[in-house]
C-alpha cells in the first residue's frame, strides 16, 4: 500500500504475514503492523531508484520464537518501459 506525497516520497505499509502450520494453533500466525517512508529519486544517468524504510511491529507471532519488531530497508532500481 502506498500513498504519494511530493517530491518523490510517499508512506508504505508492506506486511508479510506468515503461518507455520506445523506448530499448534495458538502460534500458527506471524501478523506484523506498522509502515514507513520512502523517496524515488535519481542518482546521476541512473535509472530511478525507490528506497524505503518500514518497521513493523509483530501484533501476533508464535510465543518465544521470533521478534516482537521488524525493520526493513529497501532499494530498488525501476526500469520503466519506453512507449
Amino acid at each position: 500500500m502506498n500513498y504519494n506525497l511530493s517530491n518523490g516520497w510517499h508512506l508504505t505499509s508492506s506486511p508479510i504475514i506468515t503461518a507455520n502450520w506445523k506448530n499448534k494453533s495458538s502460534d500458527t500466525w506471524t501478523v506484523p503492523f506498522g509502515g514507513g517512508v520512502g523517496r524515488v529519486f535519481r542518482l546521476g544517468s541512473l535509472p530511478p531508484i525507490n528506497s524505503s524504510l518500514v518497521a513493523f511491529y509483530n501484533v501476533e507471532n508464535p510465543s518465544n520464537i521470533g521478534p516482537d519488531w521488524t525493520l526493513r530497508f529497501t532499494i530498488q532500481f525501476l526500469f520503466p518501459r519506453q512507449r
